[in-house]
């Protein structure tokens, strides 16, 4: 009876972690995140959207960095982007983490999805997957000012900076799909798919699954 009710409330915890988080543990030591919709950052979105929390996967992470049990992290993303400043910070501490990462982008990983898709160790990208990638932009009302477009451009050499850090991407070519005018209908930018993106040497590896997890459980055994 007692491990019964044991099993009930291990099951309970895992559930409670993948509705707030979208995290698991597997029993081989792996901790699976997701990163999925929109990235919320300082703004909480509407209920009908899809997003990720940021103050959820920030301890997420510390914890998971901390815990003796877990060999290797599997971050699994289909994004839409969001919030800047929220998807670098996430992307920044992915990218300190001593243990073995590996990212997997299902779906799509666009515009700040980029540098999360990038800051693992080792990147994989299904051949149907597409990544965004755009100049730093913001809806509402801005000052027109000096002070504010070199905030952008401050904010998106940052950005720019940490894929090319952690990726084999030449920062120019780049910089020249994020600006290019005739890509996008209503929009500047690039879309790539699987394909492209590795062999602009944005992401590491085409594969899946079965590829992500083998690569984790390698750098992991080493």
């Amino acid at each position: 009876m007692a491990n019964e009710e044991k099993e009930k409330s291990e099951e309970n915890e895992v559930e409670e972690s993948l509705i707030k988080t979208g995290s698991i543990s597997t029993e081989s030591g792996i901790e699976c995140l997701s990163i999925i919709g929109q990235i919320e950052g300082h703004y909480i979105l509407g209920d009908n959207q899809k997003a990720t929390k940021y103050e959820h996967l920030i301890p997420l992470l510390v914890a998971t960095e901390q815990r003796r049990d877990v060999r290797g992290v599997l971050i699994v993303l289909n994004t839409m982007g969001g919030d800047v400043e929220a998807g670098l910070a996430l992307a920044e501490m992915i990218a300190s983490m001593k243990k073995p990462t590996v990212s997997l982008v299902l779906g799509g990983g666009h515009s700040i999805g980029v540098p999360l898709a990038v800051a693992a160790k080792r990147s994989f990208i299904v051949p149907s997957a597409t990544m965004t990638l755009h100049p730093v932009r913001i809806s509402g009302v801005v000052i027109g000012a000096p002070q504010t477009y070199r905030y952008f451009h401050d904010m998106q050499e940052r950005i720019t900076d940490f894929i090319c850090r952690h990726s084999h991407v030449q920062k120019a070519h780049l910089c020249e799909l994020m600006m290019r005018p005739d890509e996008l209908s209503t929009d500047i930018g690039t879309i790539v798919d699987g394909n492209e993106a590795v062999k602009m040497g944005l992401i590491d590896e085409v594969g899946g699954l079965a590829e992500a997890l083998a690569a984790l459980e390698g750098m992991a055994n080493a």
